[in-house]
């Protein structure tokens, strides 16, 4: 940190990279000071591009910088590991694109090696973060919808590439299981705010790489998930946690529809439907959260069970669809 401003280094420059930085720069007491990528050249122009004053050829040049106390990570997934722990031993807090890992072995390691270093992590899933967000966790705490029966989440986008895009690449962490599932199967375990005992699960694959995830998980007591997400049908962003009194719907929880309040609705069992709309900026919020002084332990156990559940609906879909318990890794 430098006095009340956090200085931001980007440690890639992919095409997500400009909405990201345009959110740093906007994010009061946050300065964006470097970029790096591979090339010094490249490097220089996304600063240009971006306004950002140095551009930095290689990722551990920006790591050694006076000028950056925390680090933003968009490189593929297969990367963010190796990343985010060389940034915590440089002892640069850690903001690193969804999904945090490929695993959650290396998950678990990033999380050990920013403990070990004393600075803060967050993965980059803004939903988690906005101000409705807020409100359906108070809703679930009251058991406002009664007594939790299924929860259902569907993410997809048709055919969002470009002939480059890692998403295509299982080398470097692409599929729909560890992009799309990041939301889905993230949106049950925020509903649920625990892990399942089982998941079964079956995907379409295209050279090797995952284009469409079904899946239903169990959690005990009567309480079951269903997710779908893929990269082969139109752009979905869908919930429903339905309760015994009644549901809450949202249709655009990853992100709110632009030039739209976010919004939801609760129906209940006579029908009437209760309409919430709400303003605020997710990734601003998570920004905000990630440079401050409180706790991000309940975010950070979200992204690990996240991966926990990724983890076994591959383990299920490598099994032929068995039903597979899930790990709890600490």
């Amino acid at each position: 940190m430098s006095g009340s401003i956090t200085r931001f280094g980007v440690i890639g420059t992919g095409r997500i990279t400009r909405r990201l930085v345009a959110d740093l720069q906007s994010t009061e007491g946050v300065e964006v000071t470097a970029i790096a990528s591979r090339s010094g050249e490249r490097a220089r122009w996304y600063g240009d591009q971006y306004g950002i004053g140095a551009g930095v050829e290689g990722y551990a040049g920006l790591l050694k910088r006076d000028d950056v106390d925390a680090v933003y990570i968009s490189l593929p997934p297969s990367m963010h590991a190796e990343w985010a722990i060389a940034a915590a031993q440089a002892g640069k807090h850690v903001l690193c694109e969804k999904p945090l890992t490929v695993s959650v072995a290396e998950t678990i390691a990033v999380d050990d090696a920013c403990r070990d270093a004393g600075v803060r992590w967050l993965d980059a899933t803004g939903w988690l973060h906005h101000d409705r967000t807020d409100a359906f966790v108070g809703w679930l705490d009251d058991q406002r919808f009664g007594k939790l029966g299924h929860i259902s989440a569907s993410v997809s986008f048709f055919q969002p590439f470009q002939s480059d895009d890692h998403r295509l690449d299982a080398t470097l962490g692409g599929g729909c299981i560890l992009d799309l599932g990041w939301y889905a199967g993230g949106l049950v375990r925020f509903a649920t705010g625990k892990l399942p005992l089982w998941v079964s699960a079956d995907a379409v694959m295209i050279d090797g790489v995952s284009q469409r995830l079904t899946a239903i998980m169990g959690f005990g007591d009567d309480v079951t998930a269903t997710l779908s997400c893929g990269y082969d049908t139109a752009t979905r962003k869908w919930f429903e946690i339905a309760g015994s009194e009644s549901s809450l719907i949202c249709d655009d929880f990853t992100r709110p529809w632009p030039d739209r309040p976010a919004r939801c609705w609760i129906h209940d069992a006579a029908g009437t439907v209760q309409s919430e709309t709400f303003e605020g900026h997710q990734e601003r919020n998570m920004i905000t959260k990630l440079v401050g002084d409180k706790s991000l332990a309940r975010y950070q156990r979200q992204a690990i069970d996240t991966q926990t559940i990724l983890d076994s609906l591959q383990q299920s879909i490598d099994a032929g669809g068995a039903k597979v318990s899930t790990p709890r890794p600490f």
